[in-house]
């Protein structure tokens, strides 16, 4: 394990050693994978949208016996018990909530009254300056490189713009945490460079030897090439990237009444998996449409993917599931610990922010 190489905004932040975190991956951001990166000295994000309150609750008690150094929960700020998983947070002491959907601005002051730093993900300059505004603490953006939900907007040409949004609008101070197409240190040195305060990477946190994912599954990751992944909007009708499997493919080929009953089954299974009612899942569908252009027929596929997530991420069906991935995994060929990535990742990024020292005049 090695020591601290590089201190940044974010590292001083949260008070991790390394300006690296791992995003919070539905079925996949667990407490090994969480712990087994906090241990390493980077900002494991335990992924808390697939997991009831009581699982939630019983996971970050989990990490904390794990793990005496600081990590953090993701949230989804539209959830019906929203405040009372922010409670959970409070009660036990986590460092970090982060959230994938802008929290409301009194949800941001009551956490930050308790010393809890509030990152939410951003796809937009204008939500960044909204949630610096509001009083986020930092802010994750992710290029269209990235896996799961994304957009179309290169990492190289989202971040600096998103830079420049809040430094015009007076918030130049807050920390921008950079996701999408990162996996060693030649990109975090990159990031540091554009004026990021760190780097977040899911697919090859996914791809560690910390992470549950089934081996199966892991070798069916590493044997994807560059061309490998797929942007569709068939399967919850946003933008989701995924691996380029047969399930995908017969998806993307397969008309919108056909994918009606195998959506509407998986949507029960969730249901009753999730143990959330009728009212709380119809409450949840409203808040996850409200300022979205999305119909009801895209928040019921929405509704359903969790369930393809798992078959494919814990159960190890790829068959009847689906495969979130970044484009860097037809980059990846190893499974390292979270410690061995981590280590490698800022060394790399340390020794090439040094090379460059030596070429200024």
């Amino acid at each position: 394990m090695i020591d601290q190489l590089l201190r940044t905004a974010l590292t001083e932040l949260t008070g991790v050693r390394h300006p690296v975190v791992q995003t919070g991956m539905g079925w996949v951001a667990g407490p090994r994978l969480v712990s087994g990166t906090a241990n390493a000295g980077g900002l494991g994000i335990l992924a808390s949208a697939t997991m009831t309150y009581d699982e939630l609750e019983r996971a970050i008690a989990e990490v904390k016996s794990r793990t005496d150094q600081p990590f953090g929960v993701n949230l989804r700020a539209d959830a019906g018990d929203a405040a009372s998983r922010c409670d959970l947070l409070i009660e036990y002491g986590v460092k970090v909530a982060s959230f994938a959907l802008a929290p409301k601005p009194e949800l941001i002051a009551r956490l930050k009254e308790h010393g809890i730093v509030v990152i939410p993900s951003i796809g937009a300059a204008k939500h960044a300056t909204k949630v610096a505004a509001w009083g986020a603490d930092a802010v994750m953006i992710q290029g269209g490189e990235g896996g799961g939900h994304t957009g179309n907007v290169p990492t190289t040409l989202l971040l600096p713009t998103v830079l420049d949004a809040l430094d015009a609008s007076g918030h130049g101070d807050v920390p921008v945490i950079a996701a999408g197409g990162f996996f060693d240190g030649r990109g975090l040195a990159a990031a540091l460079a554009y004026g990021a305060a760190g780097v977040g990477m899911g697919t090859r946190f996914l791809l560690t030897r910390d992470s549950t994912v089934p081996d199966a599954v892991k070798q069916r990751y590493l044997a994807a090439g560059l061309n490998d992944t797929v942007v569709t909007s068939k399967v919850d009708g946003m933008p989701h990237r995924m691996l380029r499997t047969e399930l995908v493919e017969s998806v993307e080929e397969t008309s919108a009444v056909k994918r009606w009953a195998p959506t509407a089954r998986r949507t029960l299974a969730f249901k009753r998996m999730s143990g959330i009612g009728w009212r709380q899942l119809v409450a949840d569908g409203r808040a996850m449409k409200h300022g979205s252009d999305r119909s009801w027929a895209q928040m019921v596929l929405a509704a359903n993917t969790p369930m393809m997530l798992r078959a494919g991420l814990v159960e190890g069906d790829t068959g009847a599931g689906v495969l979130a991935s970044g484009q860097v995994v037809g980059v990846i060929d190893d499974l390292p610990s979270c410690e061995e990535l981590i280590d490698r990742v800022v060394t790399r990024a340390a020794g090439e922010l040094r090379r460059l020292r030596g070429h200024l005049v």
